[in-house]
């Protein structure tokens, strides 16, 4: 049995994460973090202040972490010291903190990272890479959509949807909305909209004069996503320390 605590256990993704590793066979909940002390699914929910309480008592095999950037460096820090195997899926991290999460990860702990644990992103992933290579002389534009609580813009998933892009195509420079007269160059327009309970929707459009082709992934539940992280979480304890993509548990 693989025991789980999950930080941000009393959010949107957090709350469903709990549920789901109830009904998941093979995996326990044991503890939880969140912004006040309390239970989900009569396990104990402690406030960040307690972590390491919470996992020196619990031992859990592995932390999921579906939080925000600014809590989610010190959680992943306190999982690397009390050398518990991670999944995060927390996206919106500056440059500084993700290089604070290496220095904890690496050479302690396997840790699962993606900006979207959907299994049909990370396919829709490689279908865009091999695209693109073949459409490099098309115009690009990125879209995508959540809902109105979502705080970084673009979204993880957009932000690696566009690293694939220039890998591909070569680095164009990123226009984020327009507005006004603009004549376009060899850029990637990105356009984010945010609004009611949308869960993700993620959409590249190459275009040429004459035809278009646009490439995309709609997620209708969060349930996807918790999918995913829970076949991560069972897949990364034991593994040797480092970063994994979630690409590494799928076998692409």
């Amino acid at each position: 049995m693989i025991k789980v605590v999950v930080s941000g256990a009393q959010g949107r993704m957090g709350s469903m994460i709990c549920k789901m590793v109830t009904e998941t066979e093979g995996l326990e909940l044991v503890g939880g973090i969140g912004h006040r002390a309390g239970t989900q699914f009569n396990v104990e929910v402690v406030k960040s202040e307690e972590i390491d309480r919470l996992l020196s008592e619990q031992k859990p095999d592995v932390l999921i972490d579906f939080a925000v950037a600014s809590a989610a460096v010190e959680t992943i820090q306190a999982a690397a010291r009390h050398h518990v195997a991670l999944v995060v899926g927390t996206t919106g991290f500056s440059d500084a903190e993700l290089q604070q999460i290496r220095e904890a990860v690496e050479e302690e702990v396997p840790m699962v990272m993606s900006s979207n644990f959907s299994i049909g992103m990370n396919i829709f992933w490689q279908i865009l890479k091999n695209a693109a290579q073949m459409l490099s002389e098309y115009d690009i534009e990125v879209s995508e959509a959540h809902h109105r609580y979502k705080k970084d813009a673009p979204s993880g998933t957009a932000k690696t949807i566009l690293s694939i892009l220039d890998e591909a195509v070569g680095e164009r420079e990123k226009v984020y909305g327009r507005e006004g007269i603009t004549e376009r160059q060899n850029e990637i327009g990105v356009h984010v909209f945010r609004g009611g309970d949308i869960v993700g929707d993620h959409a590249v459009t190459f275009a040429k004069n004459f035809e278009s082709i646009t490439l995309s992934h709609r997620a209708y539940d969060r349930a996807v996503l918790v999918e995913g992280a829970l076949k991560a979480a069972a897949w990364v304890p034991g593994k040797k320390p480092g970063i994994y993509p979630f690409s590494a548990v799928l076998g692409l």
